[in-house]
């Protein structure tokens, strides 16, 4: 056997030894040269192959085994669903950058998924180090590390990790640790040092509502997840069936049970599932032999739990109290006539076998069948848990029999996906369904019972007393015998109080009559039980933070606690104000209970007055507590914070604020606030998501009258500043520059201030643009804001994410501050839509009029940190995702604010290198190129996409960097992008016409242009001056069309009112005479054993020299810069290349100058290493002796030195940009 390989970047293997292979206990690693040099017997070759069509799982000899049948001739490989180009094409694309990247795959159980994923990594372990995380996650940085060990092993071999998770929530936290690990081993790449391939299995109702996201356009975008189901494309039957003719002739008759293939095959067919398991029509309830009751428990946990097994010494040791003679024979033999319709396999050699269902929509067929025959859901899973969970199971067995009896999965009402998971297990609900609530209950006390250490079988159990079957006694009871069973979980401690808040609810929608006692009594049981369980959450917490903070992914704050208890008192609330309004004076603490009880006449209430007196207050805590925590924070995990609970904590503050104003002023005032729910700085920062533009006015003038009656001084001007703020930001009225002033002159340095304090004070004082000077200490400020942020919420937010609350935008004062709600509008285009924007993506950025209204701030990545640049001052600040700060260099970012101080947001690349020069003739060019106002545009990259971006006021300009021209009576904003030709000339409305200059895609984001003047290559002389030469091809989306141009110049087309769509000059084919080009010259280098150089004469095509670009990089080449020729060529001339340098050689010996789109149109010169500088010519071989050379270039021996290789410019520095501007004559 070779020795384990691992890929490095320049496509070699690098040997590893066992102490490296052995370092990796989270990853499995799939080497570079897997299974090379080893022998297996065709026996195991056969049963491997013939296991994986049968159904079970894929392993990596499978994909050797079908490489090497494709290689012989003796085969084909593996069928490859539509999603695997797609993928692999992601995966390129994200191979391409640096730092670290995911890609989401979702996939129905049975559909091929993991296969598909399994596929890629197989044929691409030559190109990245391919692993899949098979250990705990619960060690995040554990992770990490090993994957940075992955990725650095071979010292000067590092190369890209592709990973295979299978967890939706891991993906961002991992690729923050990963960084971190990055930059605390001061490792300076070159390259993405991990891939993320995340392949979600999900249900049926989860997978609609991905496929429902993936399928909308957003802005005209679609989403970039991969999406696999069960349902077979055209393309993908054909390919099946030829596959199935091979298969046919290798294995003959047993193909007839290759039922994992057969049943992808068929496209899922339900007839051929219905066919394959009629054996179970015959199942009888009495005197089932143990085969058929083993083969029913496998269809119900399979049908039930994806991906589960039995081990096969449980099966085999079930089977043998049978019969023991059978103990030798195999299970698939002993299982006759169901052994056709399992498997059995190794996903480990060193574990044990384990045996499944052939695939899962054969078990839910076969249970729904033994059902029909009258062996019920819950027979079997009452027989399983008696009779094979005999004694102590094995971890993954109870892990299999929780998730069967109490994973809950998202609810599904209608067409619709909702925020809230079901009560109960798929398996309880169809139970509970098809045989009632009795045969539900029975399964979980059996299991409750069976499991008396386990807590999660009583709780389901309590639950579903309490819901299902309205027995609070019972429920009660169950639920308290979790508890004892776990008595520090916080989510165990919840069904207590949920089972008596149910309890309530039942005897208000039942109408049932109650005492005010015996309502109290429930409330205050509810009431102990959620206080108990926010106790043990903080704990929870608490213990948790602990440590490092960084060791494991935190479990969240538990805050069902606090919400259970507003619900209990809104639902108080509600049955005693039913009973007499009375209730609501002594709720709302308007009326004492004396008073009130002399008019209920029932004494015995006394002993609740504690509990009454503390409501009120207690509902206001709790209230704040969820205004500050979801206004400020957010989940790390999808749906964790449900919309619901912010409106029913707001229902229940409402009711116990009451109506009735106190007699003190300013008590009144606030009072006021309060019922606006405003009277927090979280409040007055959330009225714009409940409160109109009159609320927004009055909550600021109330906050006024609050801050100057000194009472509140600090806090309360903080809270009338903020509602300023939110009323500019709802209504977009302008505020007075005096607020500012004002707020300067008033605010002090104190640290001890709450951190909102602390936060708007560095909003008000950091730098605008037409500030000479900064005249704060703004490092400083950040700091207040932290250890502000530390001391008060650091502890509550640590393991969520910080929302942003304001972004700066590029109006004045107060105006500038925008509120990140205002921003979401833009967004969506209406106020009213709920936009659940994903913060930590920023997609909202990519928006043209998000980008349009905020300001951008100018910084500096160095070591993995990123600074904020204000004139000669640098201020470190955080980055919302830390994957940005890969790149060293200058970079601009949409400035953000959370409570814990500033946030760069989209921090995207920026570049000051223009074209290495323009060319200037000498018949008046430089008078027409002086009337235009050079403009300097902002050059940003994402997803290695080049945007260019300028705004101007009233005049004639041109772009510094490539020569477009523009004529505006107003200001304007506009940002364009080069775009490919190749795509369009082979059309017909090109058919007699070749691109003269550069494909252009213009958005005008504000404003209007006159006039527009595209730029050429081409050498204008008088012959070809007149403007029917020439058109300008606009890419449409009902088609590509032409429009002649107004004007022609020397080095520009010129179009009148232009509307602006792709477009891009070009010339006729044909005119009578030869034309001539402007071109460069473009030099990529590389050694390996020899120096290797590609050099190519192109046109000026940006977006050709930027295909080029990519291409040499991606095989290992960097740029030499050089100057161009000076010098136009005639289109198509013949040119040839020699170097003075013995021993180089060149292939071919010429090529042709076109304008065509051609990235292989260069000459390859192959040289033994210089140690001395050489020279380049280009030759126009037209031309006699004394005129050919029309280009030539020293290369020095700095130019070649690797030491001299700055990888990191070459790939941050833009497309190269040259355009002519030079007149006719030679």
């Amino acid at each position: 056997m070779a020795r384990r390989a691992l890929s490095t970047a320049g496509g070699g293997e690098i040997g590893i030894g066992s102490e490296i292979i052995n370092s990796f206990s989270l990853l499995e690693i799939l080497h570079a040269n897997q299974f090379e040099g080893e022998v297996f017997d065709q026996k195991l070759i056969e049963q491997t192959e013939e296991n994986f069509y049968r159904g079970a799982p894929p392993n990596w000899l499978n994909f050797y085994i079908s490489e090497q049948a494709e290689s012989n001739g003796t085969g084909t490989s593996f069928i490859k669903r539509d999603g695997y180009e797609t993928l692999k094409k992601q995966i390129s694309q994200r191979g391409k950058g640096l730092g670290t990247s995911a890609i989401e795959l979702f996939h129905q159980q049975g559909c091929g998924g993991t296969t598909l994923t399994m596929q890629m990594l197989w044929d691409l372990r030559k190109t990245f180090r391919c692993a899949v995380l098979t250990g705990s996650t619960s060690d995040i940085v554990k992770v990490a590390k090993e994957v940075v060990h992955l990725f650095t092993a071979g010292n000067r071999d590092s190369n890209t990790v592709l990973l295979l998770i299978n967890d939706d929530f891991l993906s961002y936290n991992l690729q923050d640790s990963i960084m971190e690990e990055i930059a605390e081993q001061e490792i300076a790449i070159d390259m993405p040092v991990v891939i993320l391939l995340n392949c979600v299995r999900v249900s049926d109702v989860v997978m609609s509502k991905k496929e429902q996201a993936s399928t909308e356009q957003l802005k005209g975008k679609a989403s970039k997840r991969i999406i696999l189901k069960r349902s077979l494309s055209d393309t993908e039957e054909e390919q099946l069936v030829k596959k199935k003719e091979e298969l046919s002739r290798r294995f003959g008759d047993r193909c007839k049970q290759f039922h994992g293939f057969n049943i992808l095959q068929t496209n899922f067919s339900q007839d051929y599932i219905q066919d394959v398991c009629a054996v179970f029509k015959k199942a009888k309830r009495a005197n089932k032999p143990l085969k058929a009751q083993l083969a029913a428990f496998l269809s119900l946990l399979n049908a039930y739990v994806p991906g589960s097994y039995l081990q096969e010494s449980q099966c085999l040791d079930f089977l043998q109290h049978d019969n023991p003679v059978y103990g030798n024979c195999s299970i698939e033999h002993y299982m006759n006539p169901f052994g056709h319709l399992i498997v059995t396999f190794h996903q480990d050699i060193n574990d044990e076998r384990k045996v499944s269902m052939a695939h899962p929509l054969i078990a839910q067929c076969c249970t729904e069948l033994l059902a029909i025959a009258g062996v019920t859901r819950s027979d079997t899973a009452r027989n399983f848990l008696t009779n094979f969970c005999r004694d102590q199971p094995p971890p993954c067995l109870l892990g299999f029999v929780k998730d069967l009896l109490t994973k809950r999965e998202m609810k599904k009402e209608g067409t619709s996906i909702t925020e809230q998971k079901e009560l109960f297990s798929r398996l309880i609900l169809d139970i509970t369904k098809k045989e009632g609530t009795i045969q539900s209950a029975s399964i979980l006390k059996v299991a409750s019972k069976k499991f008396d250490q386990n807590p999660f079988f009583p709780q389901a159990l309590a639950r579903f007393c309490s819901k299902e079957q309205n027995n609070f006694d019972e429920a009660e009871k169950w639920a308290k015998t979790a508890i004892k069973r776990d008595p520090q979980n916080s989510y165990v401690a919840d069904t207590l109080g949920q089972v008596h808040k149910n309890n309530l609810i039942y005897l208000k929608d039942k109408k049932v009559p109650t005492k005010p006692r015996k309502i109290l009594q429930l409330a205050k049981k509810a009431i102990n039980a959620f206080e108990e369980e926010k106790r043990l959450a903080e704990n929870e917490h608490w213990n948790e933070k602990k440590g490092d903070g960084k060791t494991k992914v935190l479990r969240a704050l538990n805050t069902r606690g606090q919400f259970g208890y507003l619900e209990v008192c809104n639902l108080l609330y509600d049955h005693l104000v039913g009973l007499d309004e009375i209730w609501k004076k002594l709720l709302t603490k308007n009326e004492s209970l004396g008073i009130v009880l002399r008019f209920l006449g029932d004494t015995k209430l006394f002993g609740f007055d504690s509990l009454i007196k503390s409501l009120r207050d207690k509902v206001e805590k709790n209230f704040e507590f969820f205004d500050t925590f979801l206004t400020y924070s957010t989940s790390n995990k999808k749906n964790d914070d449900a919309s619901y609970v912010s409106k029913k904590a707001a229902e229940c503050y409402k009711k116990y604020i009451g109506d009735s104003a106190p007699d003190d002023k300013l008590k009144q005032t606030l009072h006021k606030l309060r019922q606006k729910l405003a009277v927090t700085s979280a409040g007055v920062l959330s009225c714009i998501n409940r409160c109109t533009s009159a609320d927004a006015e009055n909550i600021a003038t109330w906050w006024e009258e609050v801050y100057r009656s000194k009472d509140l001084p600090t806090e309360a001007f903080s809270n009338y500043i903020f509602a300023k703020i939110m009323l500019t930001n709802m209504e977009g009225i302008l505020s007075s520059s005096d607020n500012q002033s004002d707020f300067r002159q008033k605010m002090s340095l104190a640290t001890e201030m709450k951190p909102e304090f602390h936060m708007l004070k560095l909003l008000v004082f950091w730098p605008t643009d037409d500030e000479d000077k900064q005249d704060t200490d703004l490092h400083q400020l950040i700091k207040n804001v932290q250890h502000s942020y530390e001391q008060e919420f650091k502890t509550l937010f640590q393991d969520r994410y910080l929302l942003p609350l304001f972004f700066f935008g590029k109006g004045e004062g107060l105006n500038r501050f925008v509120h990140r709600r205002t921003v979401e509008i833009w967004w969506t285009q209406d106020a009213l839509k709920d936009a659940n924007t994903n913060w930590k993506n920023e997609n909202i950025f990519k928006d043209t009029v998000v980008q349009e209204k905020l300001l951008k701030v100018e910084g500096v990545v160095r070591n993995y940190k990123l600074y904020a640049t204000f004139r000669e001052t640098e201020t470190e600040i955080h980055a919302n995702r830390r994957d940005s700060l890969w790149k060293s260099g200058k970079v601009s970012f949409y400035l953000g604010f959370t409570i814990n101080g500033p946030l760069a947001f989209s921090i995207q690349r920026t570049t000051t290198e223009g074209p290495p020069r323009k060319l200037l003739g000498a018949s008046g060019n430089e008078t027409e190129s002086s009337e235009w106002t050079k403009l300097e545009p902002e050059v940003t990259i994402m997803d290695e996409v080049y945007t260019y971006s300028l705004h101007c006021e009233k005049g004639l300009y041109e772009c510094s960097l490539s020569a477009l021209r523009w004529v505006c009576e107003g200001r304007v904003s506009f940002s364009y992008r080069f775009r490919s030709w190749d795509e369009h000339v082979n059309k017909p409305v090109c058919i007699n016409h070749i691109p003269a200059g550069p494909l252009m895609d213009i958005t005008v984001t504000a404003g209007k242009m006159e006039e527009v003047h595209l730029p050429h290559w081409f050498c204008i002389d008088k012959n070809v001056s007149r403007s029917d030469a020439f058109v300008v091809l606009h890419v449409d989306a009902d088609g590509d069309f032409v429009e002649q141009v107004s004007e022609v110049t020397p080095s520009h087309v010129k179009l009148n009112k232009p509307v602006f769509s792709p477009k891009g000059a070009m010339i006729l084919k044909k005119l009578g005479f030869k034309v001539k080009i402007f071109f460069d010259v473009l030099i990529y280098m590389r050694i390996r054993t020899k120096l290797m150089l590609h050099v190519y004469p192109m046109t000026r095509d940006p977006a050709l020299q930027q295909a080029v670009e990519t291409e040499e990089k991606d095989n290992g080449f960097r740029r030499i810069r050089k100057p161009s020729p000076t010098k136009p060529l005639r289109r198509n001339s013949d040119v040839s290349l020699s170097a003075d340098t013995d021993g180089a050689t060149i292939r071919p010996d010429n090529r042709t100058l076109t304008c065509t789109w051609s990235t292989q149109n260069f000459f390859e010169v192959e040289i033994d290493k210089s140690e001395s500088e050489f020279s380049l010519i280009l030759k126009d071989k037209q031309k006699g002796t004394m005129e050919n050379v029309v280009w030539s270039c020293t290369i020095l021996t700095d130019d070649i030195e690797t030491k001299n290789i700055n990888n990191e410019e070459a790939r941050v520095s833009p497309p190269p940009v040259q355009t002519n501007v030079a007149t006719a004559g030679e």
